[in-house]
């Protein structure tokens, strides 16, 4: 999850998902435990980035997944007055270093063919399956999802939770909601992108409702704190487990990545009546919040705030014997005991310490490089591994898989990227941290799916040196010599025309003068709220998806596009009126 000013301007009400499991309460305690009950994020966000005193590392407490956005509560009948239908093709731009992107546009098995284009897929919200396993709102979902069609758009993304599927024991899966909500889907003629979410949900800005991970892993987690990611002052984070632990049988006999193989596999065989046609992509989580990246700027409590540096999360056990047997391998026993003790804390600034200051600073010595290169590569490991379970179990089924990275643009213009190498990706001023993950993910035929598409650098605090727009072209130019299709996501809720020019911008992939005909293979939009269908947001979000879909090939200027949004807003209004009811209700 990427961040940026908007990110300090309010807060979002969060809405724990009921549960009507018989026998369970939520009780507060003064043990740290994984099962920590989420409360909402504090109101008292500040609207302008400014230099925070170091944090303290007291007040023990795991923090929870920064997860995405409100959720969808009701929308009002005035979306009567903001619907529209476009009809309008999925496209393929044919060109044999481009055919994966190719064969992601033609949707799986059934593919269409076009001039070029980015298909548009919209965010489904967190709590779309209850914890009774049924449809959340599904009345307003199904309106929502008749006015999505209507408008052009390729399809929906939804979370598939860890903690609500394998819930109660382990290798016991229900599938009740979302076998529920795919066949929605399916009716109304909408593609999904499917997120293996093996991550905890609440607690960060955006979060709407709280999944914990599986009761059966918190009690092993319980039992073995060491399970959990620790930063050197000794805090637990329960987002995810440690991938220090990947491949010990920690978790009732099997290793995590069997758990997770285990669950992707009963996902294939319950509904592969709908793989490859209904069912396109599957995103597997690997991270906090679904990323690829270790939890080094979590927000529960205040822990950390944007735009700190974070903190090195390889203080567990299991990380730090990796660690140790590295140091040893590499003649440097010494360097085997810990991590940097001088990188500062979560809310430092590059120059307030001595590893990551330009002059001088840890991350560019013979240590740094070391550390840097284990750190980021058990991170890259830890992706090889859920790959090559993915890529097997979805083998010949007409999906693709992909793979979501973070967005962090803060400090990125300094030398050592020190927020960047926090969350494992080592990338500096000298050094390409984005071209390994996109190698990684082009053996295994994976999609790099990347954040922040919708951010400008100067809407930024720039003493922060934030620079998203430079972090973006990167990152395309390092999928484009790896040969690995890019898809892109808004990091935080947007519905003016200027995120949306943007993100129309940064999905033409214009990086470089070989770029031609290149263009994103598709754009997840964040998020299906009530935001979304007022009537202003609706009618720009109309003219977004259809120039999206258009993309390089467009011959209509902006103005146009609009014109023809407000036509078929007006001559849809009967369709739209018939959501809003259901929607209101």
């Amino acid at each position: 999850m990427a961040l940026s000013l908007t990110h300090q301007i309010g807060s979002l009400a969060g809405t724990p998902v009921p549960d009507t499991s018989a026998g369970e309460s939520s009780s507060s305690s003064a043990t740290v435990s994984a099962a920590a009950v989420w409360k909402s994020p504090s109101a008292n966000i500040r609207c302008a980035a400014r230099k925070p005193d170091p944090a303290g590392a007291d007040a023990l407490s795991p923090p929870l997944t920064p997860c995405r956005s409100p959720s969808l509560t009701g929308i009002r009948p005035d979306l009567s007055v903001a619907c529209k239908a476009f009809a309008t093709d999925t496209v393929a731009n044919p060109s044999e270093t481009e055919e994966a992107e190719r064969a992601y546009r033609e949707g799986g098995k059934g593919g269409k063919s076009g001039e070029g284009g980015v298909p548009v897929y919209v965010m489904m919200p967190l709590d779309s399956v209850t914890w009774g396993n049924g449809v959340n709102r599904k009345k307003a979902v199904n309106a929502a999802m008749a006015a999505l069609k209507s408008a052009g758009v390729e399809g929906i993304m939804m979370d598939v939770w860890w903690g609500l599927v394998e819930r109660e024991k382990p290798g016991e899966y229900n599938w009740g909601g979302y076998r529920e909500l795919l066949e929605m889907a399916k009716k109304h003629g909408l593609k999904v992108q499917a997120v293996m979410s093996f991550h905890q949900c609440g607690g960060n800005v955006g979060d709407s409702c709280t999944i914990p991970l599986p009761k059966w892993v918190v009690e092993e987690i319980n039992k073995d704190p060491d399970l959990a990611y620790t930063d050197q002052w000794g805090r637990r984070n329960y987002e995810y487990l440690s991938l220090g632990c990947d491949t010990l049988p920690v978790l009732k006999g099997r290793t995590p990545v069997q758990c997770y193989a285990d669950f992707m596999r009963a996902f294939r065989d319950n509904f592969k009546n709908l793989l490859g046609d209904t069912i396109v992509e599957i995103q597997v989580g690997m991270g906090p919040a679904g990323e690829l990246r270790y939890p080094s700027y979590p927000e529960q409590n205040g822990t950390w705030r944007f735009p700190g540096i974070g903190a090195f999360q390889c203080y567990d056990k299991y990380m730090l014997s990796s660690l140790k047997a590295a140091a040893e391998d590499a003649g440097k026993p010494e360097w085997g005991s810990t991590g940097p003790r001088d990188a500062g804390e979560y809310n430092n600034w590059p120059e307030d310490t001595p590893f990551f200051r330009k002059e001088g600073g840890g991350w560019n010595s013979e240590y740094g490089e070391f550390f840097l290169t284990w750190y980021s590569k058990m991170l890259l490991d830890h992706g090889e591994r859920i790959l090559t379970s993915a890529k097997s179990i979805f083998e010949d089924t007409g999906v693709k898989i992909s793979v979501k990275v973070a967005g962090i643009h803060w400090h990125y213009g300094t030398r050592s990227h020190a927020a960047e190498l926090t969350a494992g990706y080592y990338n500096t001023r000298f050094r390409d941290g984005y071209l390994p993950i996109a190698q990684m993910l082009a053996r295994h035929g994976a999609i790099f799916n990347f954040t922040c598409i919708e951010m400008r650098d100067h809407e930024q605090p720039q003493d922060a040196l934030c620079a998203p727009e430079k972090l973006v072209k990167q990152v395309a130019l390092a999928t484009q010599k790896a040969k690995v299709p890019l898809a892109g996501e808004n990091a935080l809720p947007r519905y003016d025309e200027y995120a949306h020019k943007q993100i129309l911008k940064a999905s033409q992939l214009n990086v470089d003068d070989d770029s031609g005909e290149k263009e994103m293979c598709a754009f997840t939009y964040l998020r299906m709220n009530p935001h979304l269908f007022q009537p202003d947001n609706w009618r720009k979000f109309v003219a977004f998806v259809k120039k999206m879909k258009e993309g390089k090939s467009a011959r209509k200027c902006w103005e146009q596009v609009e014109r023809e949004a407000e036509h078929f807003v007006h001559v849809s209004q009967p369709l739209v009126q018939e959501a809003a009811v259901a929607l209101s209700q």
